[in-house]
């Protein structure tokens, strides 16, 4: 008889699993803010070239930026709905 409770207890205990759930890493909260203001012009520029000039480079700016965030932002939401479907 004690030779069976050895290797029954084995048995028992070597076909129970523990469950493992990894969690999704969290984003920085850095990147999920939106984009921040852009400078305005300065006082001291009144000219409509200086105007022009930073019209046009604030508003690429903006809207790369814009981009980048989207997409990242859409990237994670997707992966981590993958993820959690999967458990």
């Amino acid at each position: 008889m004690n030779k069976l409770v050895l290797p029954i207890l084995l048995l028992v205990t070597a076909c129970t699993t523990v469950p493992v759930t990894p969690k999704f890493p969290a984003a920085p909260e850095s990147l999920l803010e939106p984009a921040q203001n852009l400078e305005p012009l300065y006082p001291n520029k009144r000219e409509l070239s200086d105007l022009l000039e930073n019209v046009a480079e604030n508003y690429g700016r903006y809207h790369i930026l814009e981009l980048k965030y989207q997409s990242w932002q859409d990237w994670y939401n997707q992966q981590k709905k993958i993820f959690e479907e999967v458990k």
